[in-house]
């Protein structure tokens, strides 16, 4: 139990306190009604006596009183009605709140921190009102009426007269069997003879005559006489008298109830509010009785028959004041009571008060102990003795010793008044009140026995009750306090004599005295167990005494605190105290707060909510309802729609109350504050037929770590170009998509006239949809010049100045149960200055019957209207974004700090250039190396010109714009025929092997010496595009080598012709996905010629043989590929012409097919090499169509540079040398560049397409770059499958020093060998037996350094095949030469061979070893021969 302001010690006592009656003269009642008190009132301050009083016992014994109290009150011959007795108390409990400000007890136990008020007021005044106002009963003497006093006033006519009239009057009250109440202690009641004098008005000398008179008649110790009313009310009082009474009549006591109801209020649902939401609690009459009745016939608790039952409430709104209570304190307020009473009078009526119950009340007490002590122990004797002899005799024998439940229901039975057994009770009731314990417990034990034997059982549970007190209160505490007896007395109370009343008195002493002893547990059962459904009040305040058991225990039980607290408050809700409902739900909350105890939680809330609203705290009641929602409910979709619904009405009706107030923040839907994104500029344009807009950036796209640095390295790279290789160090990156990911430590820049957009991602927690309309973003805007100094006065402006800001209100926004959505919501800034995005405003509202729609679209009309507009509040969000944890200094790494997140505060610049780009029959698909001609558009939408505009590209090699001359770029559309991208010329079909030559610079392509080839300068005419203004360029593109798909980054840059300060330059991107199918594949190789002659009779020819694969799959429907064109391009080779032996003109390939072609080859002429550039390329074409493609126009030659330029930036394996001497590295040097060669090939196709019926013709070429002599190099290394399974290989490391000895391959390519000797030679075998054949050795160096040969003729082959297959033949003459050939130079050794038979002969076979002339031999190497030189011998 909570902590009393009063002990157990000072509360029993003071409950019981003997009772006198007061019976006025209507004279008397008007001189202290002058007071507006009445007599009894008068009295009621003044009446706890204030010094120690002795009497004697029986056994003349001194006894000591303490602190005793005396209760006077007028007669009054009705009993009180229950039904007012529960209306006073109900009062009593909703007029006592806690205070305000109360500093409550902070409890720990456990893992909790409670506060807990330890005091609960209204407790003890219902305990104190309960036990004052109980009604007296018949089995039991404490509040029956011990002594009358009878007032009358002096001013009367006859005052001793009316003495004798209201000593009659009570004699009749008290004898005549008319009244059954009030009940007498005895029937010889002491009278007490009161003489008020108002001492301002009447004649102090009569009333002194009259009072020596009334000591005559009655005895000095049976009067009085009172002076009270020193001074007259209307005066103005010059001393402020303090006013004694206040409290006691605040107390609603019986004396000055004035307005009560019929039982506890009860809660009426109101079925007529159109919401039907919040059933309100309503009084349901308000009934007044006028004034306080001097006729005692009337009880103050009688209820008023012709009260006016209609006076209830009429609506939701029109609460009528809570407490009746309430108005009675108005009332009271104005009121001073005692206002003709000095402090003398006071003296005098305490003065009176000490004389009457010295010399009156206690000589009275003492004396009836005294006799009724007598008549007990006359009793003792014969006629004990007799009596229980009679009873036995009757009975047959003892009654014996049974449990109280077998015990037969004789509660009814009723002794008469003069029955011994309830003298002894009397004996022990006046002991008792004079607080003479000891002989009072032995009463009781004794009246208890006697009560039992006659199984009266309501005396018998009395008479415990009381033995059980008496027992505890005993001074020095002879024996236990006897609990049982009181566990007895309350099942006797309750469920024998069905008296709750009686029951209730019991617990509350009982559990009173238990607390004292620490005791909290069987305290806490007792009052558990007295909890019913006949009283909602009392058992509210019993569990919530209860719940304090349990939390005041020395290891505290929270819970069990916490789950009769709730029940205590559902009980206080059903009596109509809804404060006190309200005050147990909110202290239970503290402990079912997140602990997951949701559902729990829930109710709480929902409970605090209503009550909340029914109180009218509406804040607490949003903030309860709010926790509902927020929470991640475990709730069905039902439960939450209601939860939802009442939320909604309570909120409307708070933000009713303050229209003009700040918009309060709503709970839902959640936002998740880090996904929301922000975006500046215009929304992508959608594709419009054939034209197609750049992808740019947009909302839409995912964020990727990997293409996001991609885009970041091109811009760097466009940048640098620009501030001439240097990236500068306040550059960074351009960014239009802020999200969790992007750097946002800046405040980010955006355009004046340019949208920003603002997505937010939404989640709706409820299982039922949320409906949002007028949703619009909140921000806040300062107007700045960034030019100049800031405007002389920032104005800051919220929401309200659309020509600063305009703002898109998206009206309806629904999200489905449990759903995630975002929303997209628009500024568009019409001014300069900063810009700060605060959060969202809407009307949140949820959908009649709570559908779930699924779809974009809600059902029509489904949430317009009426509904909307009644079931929705406006509220708004704010959005706080936390920044990333910093993580870089010492302080950082070991505090948590954040920085700042800035993408909700953009500063809006000046105007800029805006390009939009159009890419125009832009294809998605393309063969490998097909060549297509697209247009490329770019507008200017804003209003200042654009300049500067380059793009870049990782892939360099896919696109090309043309050349720099309006030469080298074709005209569009082509005058040849089928469209062709190509430049072309009809050639006469003579000139069909022989190559035609051009010439072009790689300057003329942007590929200059050290320039970047990514960076590509966008040739607009003038440099600039003006606002409005679009401009269309041809684009070729070529489709990548690899088959599959490639994503194409583009990303243009471009800048303002007037320089802006905070804006340096602007990009667009665009993403090309083209998706390439296999076509050809070629491969090339290229040797050196054994013919040594040439149109200069000069050694410097070579072989170019090209095999062309179909390796196409027939997907795009491709049916055959041509071959039209063969080109080379070089600086120092070119292709002379085609040796091609079949008469087949036009190669056609079919699917799968391969074709071979060899080529001629020779050293461009030394005077052109030498007028030329360095950077000149010869273009040679071989033609096998009608058509010549002018190879070193665009887009021929474009994307041959590019590929050469992609090629030349892969890293090339340089053989690293480790030698001591310089010269040798020289040497390699020299053997390795005699075997290189830069000849490029370029093959140029066609492919005939069935697609839908008709025929289209592609075209394309491809690449082949030749290095080294004998060496196969390829269009395009196809991928090799890797083999499912590999076998191990175990080998041991060999030594890694790389020799500086040169491969095979370019030593063997020092020397070139040619034998010149007919094809068949005749000789006459049966004439000559050896023929004799001359053969012509030619050797030719092709390096530029001596170098030293040795021919060996002898045959080294030996194996037995070698000879099988080439026969046997003899070299004549010397059989080794040894020779030293200058650079370049050609030598010829004239050589013999002799043959003996017919037959073909290999004369393939001497060989030469070659090493350079100022070498060591180290170099030496066999000379291979590379074709077999077969010769027909005949016999004729």
């Amino acid at each position: 139990m909570a902590q009393c302001v009063q002990s157990v010690q000072e509360l029993i006592p003071d409950s019981f306190v003997p009772c006198v009656a007061a019976l006025c003269s209507d004279e008397a009642e008007r001189l202290t009604r002058l007071n507006h008190l009445s007599f009894a009132e008068l009295l009621k301050p003044f009446s706890r006596l204030t010094s120690e009083v002795h009497m004697r016992d029986p056994n003349n014994q001194l006894h000591i009183i303490k602190n005793l109290k005396i209760a006077v009150s007028n007669i009054v011959t009705q009993p009180p009605q229950p039904g007012a007795i529960r209306k006073l108390l109900n009062d009593v409990v909703s007029g006592c709140q806690p205070a305000e400000g109360l500093v409550a007890n902070v409890i720990t136990a456990g893992d909790y921190d409670l506060n807990i008020s330890a005091t609960t007021p209204w407790f003890e005044s219902y305990r104190e009102t309960f036990l004052q106002s109980m009604p007296a009963s018949d089995h039991e003497f404490l509040n029956h009426y011990l002594a009358c006093m009878l007032v009358a006033s002096s001013s009367e006519a006859e005052p001793v007269e009316q003495f004798s009239k209201l000593s009659q009057e009570q004699h009749r009250i008290q004898h005549n069997n008319d009244y059954s109440y009030p009940k007498w202690f005895i029937p010889n009641t002491l009278k007490y003879y009161v003489l008020l004098h108002d001492v301002s008005a009447g004649d102090e000398q009569r009333a002194e005559s009259i009072y020596e008179e009334m000591k005559q008649k009655y005895g000095t110790q049976g009067c009085y006489l009172l002076k009270i009313n020193s001074r007259t009310s209307n005066r103005a009082s010059d001393e402020q008298i303090p006013d004694p009474w206040s409290q006691y009549l605040q107390k609603n006591s019986i004396q000055n109830q004035e307005s009560y109801e019929d039982g506890p209020c009860t809660i009426t649902s109101n079925k007529n509010s159109d919401s039907n939401l919040l059933s309100l609690d309503g009084l349901d009459n308000e009934v007044k009785v006028d004034g306080l009745p001097n006729n005692f016939r009337a009880h103050p608790l009688q209820l008023d028959s012709s009260s006016d039952p209609s006076n209830s409430i009429d609506g939701p709104n029109h609460v009528k004041s809570a407490s009746s209570l309430h108005e009675t304190k108005k009332a009271n307020t104005g009121i001073i009571h005692g206002a003709c009473l000095t402090l003398t009078d006071h003296d005098r009526i305490r003065q009176f008060i000490q004389e009457f119950t010295f010399r009156g009340l206690l000589p009275h007490i003492e004396k009836t102990i005294r006799q009724l002590n007598d008549q007990l122990i006359s009793r003792k004797g014969l006629s004990r003795s007799l009596f229980s002899a009679t009873k036995k005799w009757f009975s047959g024998s003892k009654v014996p010793e049974k449990g109280i439940n077998e015990l037969k229901n004789t509660s009814g039975l009723l002794y008469p008044p003069e029955a011994p057994e309830l003298q002894i009770r009397k004996m022990a009731d006046l002991c008792f009140l004079v607080q003479h314990y000891d002989l009072a417990y032995s009463c009781y034990h004794t009246a208890k026995k006697d009560f039992l034997n006659d199984q009266a059982m309501l005396y018998a549970a009395g008479a415990l009750e009381m033995a059980a007190v008496s027992a505890f209160l005993q001074p020095g505490a002879p024996r236990p306090y006897p609990a049982h007896y009181m566990d007895t007395a309350i099942q006797t109370y309750r469920d024998i004599c069905r008296n709750m009343i009686l029951a209730e008195r019991c617990v509350l002493l009982s559990a009173e005295i238990l607390k004292s002893q620490g005791k909290y547990s069987e305290a806490a059962a007792l009052l558990i167990r007295l909890t019913s459904e006949d009283s909602d009040l009392r058992s509210a305040l019993l569990l919530e005494q209860a719940a304090h058991c349990f939390i005041n225990m020395k290891s505290p039980m929270v819970r069990k605190y916490a789950f009769h607290m709730i029940l205590a408050g559902h009980r206080f809700s059903k009596a109509g105290q809804k404060k006190h409902a309200l005050r147990c739900y909110c202290q239970a909350m503290q402990v079912y707060k997140g602990k997951g105890w949701s559902l729990a939680e829930d109710h709480i809330n929902f409970t605090i909510g209503r009550q909340s609203y029914t109180l009218r705290q509406l804040e607490n009641a949003v903030s309860a309802f709010r926790h509902i929602l927020i929470n991640e409910s475990k709730q069905s979709a039902a439960q939450q729609g209601a939860f939802l619904r009442e939320y909604l009405y309570v909120y409307k009706n708070v933000s009713q109350l303050s229209p003009g107030g700040p918009l309060p923040q709503l709970p839902l839907p959640y936002i998740n504050s880090s996904a929301t994104r922000v975006f500046f500029g215009h929304d992508r344009r959608p594709a419009d037929g054939e034209k197609q807009a750049a992808t740019h950036i947009s909302l839409d796209q995912e964020y990727d770590y990997e293409s996001s640095q991609q885009w970041r390295e091109l811009e760097e790279q466009v940048v640098a170009l620009v501030n001439k290789g240097v990236i500068p160090s306040n550059f960074h990156p351009t960014q239009y998509c802020l999200n969790s990911y992007s750097d946002n430590s800046r405040f980010p820049l955006a355009v004046v006239e340019e949208p920003i957009t603002v997505e937010m991602a939404f989640r709706n927690p409820l299982k039922v949809p949320l409906l949002l309309t007028d949703l619009s973003l909140l921000w806040k805007f300062q107007p700045k010049d960034f030019s100049g100094k800031d405007n002389e006065e920032v104005k800051e402006l919220v929401t309200s100045e659309p020509e600063m800001i305009g703002t898109e209100v998206i009206s309806e926004f629904l999200i489905n149960s449990e759903e995630s959505k975002v929303a997209r919501l628009k500024l568009f800034p019409h001014h300069i200055g900063e810009l700060h995005i605060l959060g969202v405003v809407y009307n949140l509202g949820t959908i009649q019957g709570s559908l779930t729609i699924d779809g974009i679209g809600a059902l029509p009309g489904c949430h317009a209207g009426k509904h909307s507009s009644s079931m929705s509040v406006r509220g708004r969000q704010d959005l706080e974004i936390q920044g990333p944890r910093l993580n870089n200094t010492k302080e950082e790494k070991t505090s948590i700090k954040y920085g700042p997140d800035r993408r909700l505060d953009p500063i809006i610049t000046e105007e800029m250039p805006l390009l939009e780009v159009f890419f125009i029959h832009f294809p998605t698909g393309l063969l490998c190396g097909e060549i297509r001609k697209a247009y490329v558009e770019f507008v200017n939408v804003s209003k200042c010109p654009l300049t500067g505009l380059k793009v870049v590209s990782k892939r360099p090699e896919f696109f090309t714009f043309g050349g720099n001359t309006a030469v080298l770029t074709p005209l569009s559309p082509s005058a040849s025929e089928n469209c062709s991208a190509y430049k072309t010329v009809v050639t006469d079909s003579t000139s069909v092997c022989t190559a035609l030559t051009s010439s072009a610079s790689s300057v003329d392509f942007g590929i200059g010496i050290g320039s970047q080839p990514e960076v590509i300068p966008v040739p607009l005419p003038d440099a600039v595009l003006l606002p409005g203004a679009s401009v269309q360029l041809p684009m070729w593109l070529r489709g990548p080598d690899e088959e599959g798909v490639h994503e194409i980054n583009f990303l243009f840059y471009y800048e303002s012709v007037k320089r802006q300060p905070k804006i340096r330059h602007r990009i667009l991107r665009h993403t090309a996905v083209i998706c390439t199918s296999r076509s050809l594949n070629v491969r090339a190789t290229v040797c050196r010629s054994n013919s040594l002659e040439d149109e200069e009779g000069r050694g410097g020819n070579m072989l170019v043989f090209v095999d062309v694969e179909n390796i196409n799959t027939s997907e795009a429907g491709v049916k055959e590929f041509h071959i039209v064109q063969v080109s080379s391009s070089s600086k120092h080779w070119k292709l002379q012409k085609s040796v091609n032996l079949s008469e087949n003109k036009d190669a056609k390939l079919a699917s799968r097919e391969k074709g071979k072609f060899c080529f001629k080859a020779v050293r461009c002429k030394e005077k052109e090499v030498a007028t030329q550039s360095s950077e000149k390329y010869t273009f040679a074409d071989i033609i096998f169509g009608n058509e010549q493609i002018i190879s070193s126009a665009s887009p021929c030659a474009d994307f041959f540079y590019r590929s050469l330029s992609s090629e030349l930036k892969r890293p090339q394996a340089q053989p690293s040398l480790h030698t001591e001497k310089q010269s040798i590295e020289d040497a390699v040097r020299l053997i390795q560049k005699c075997s290189e060669v830069d000849l490029n090939i370029v093959v140029l196709w066609k492919a005939y397409v069935v697609d839908d019926s008709k025929q289209l013709i592609l075209e394309g070429q491809h690449h082949v770059i030749l290095h080294t002599i004998g060496k196969e190099a390829l269009s395009y290394a196809q991928k090799q499958e890797p083999p499912e399974m590999e076998l191990l290989k175990f080998f041991r490391p060999e030594n890694t020093t790389v020799s500086s000895r040169p491969s095979v391959e370019q030593l063997s390519n020092l020397i070139k060998t040619s034998l010149h000797y007919p094809e068949s030679f005749n000789h006459p075998f049966h004439q000559k037996s050896l023929c004799l054949v001359p053969v012509t050795l030619l050797l030719s160096n092709c390096s530029k350094a001596d170098v030293d040969v040795i021919v060996d003729l002898r045959h080294k082959t030996t194996s037995p095949e070698a000879l099988e297959i080439h026969g046997s033949f003899t070299w004549l003459g010397q059989t080794q030469y040894k020779l030293k050939l200058k650079s370049e130079e050609i030598h010829t050794l004239q050589l013999k061979a002799c043959f003996v038979h017919t037959g073909v002969y290999n004369l393939g076979t001497p060989r030469v070893f070659a090493k350079l002339s100022d070498q060591v031999t180290v170099f030496e190497t066999s000379q291979q021969n590379s074709m077999p030189a077969l010769i027909i011998i005949n016999n004729v």
